[in-house]
């Protein structure tokens, strides 16, 4: 159960035995959680490096004609990076519409969409 699912129980249990202080401690703590939630988060030092090689990506995939494998992607990048990081970025990439992916005889191919 989520701390939310505990206090919504509290709270039921609360206003059944008429315990008005609870209910309104309760109802507090909710409107903390609710706070909680809405605040905007910072990006991480992660993400901010990650949109930095995405936008590399972008720019190696956009030089050449045809699509390009991660393995060539990663060739051709200047700095050391897996292709398993670079596959993840890909994915990130793809979701948003960015970057295509094709198959062909069972290779994965990237270009931009």
């Amino acid at each position: 159960m989520t701390k939310r699912e505990n206090f919504n129980e509290l709270l039921t249990i609360a206003t059944a035995s008429n315990r008005s202080d609870l209910v309104e401690f309760i109802n507090h703590e909710l409107e903390l959680l609710d706070k909680k939630n809405k605040a905007p988060k910072k990006p991480t030092a992660t993400q901010i490096e990650n949109e930095k090689i995405k936008d590399e990506i972008i720019a190696v995939i956009s030089n050449s004609e045809k699509g390009m494998t991660a393995t060539e992607i990663v060739k051709s990048l200047d700095r050391e990076i897996s292709v398993s990081k670079v596959t993840a970025l890909l994915t990130q990439l793809r979701e948003d519409n960015t970057v295509v992916r094709t198959v062909d005889k069972r290779k994965a191919y990237f270009s931009i969409a």
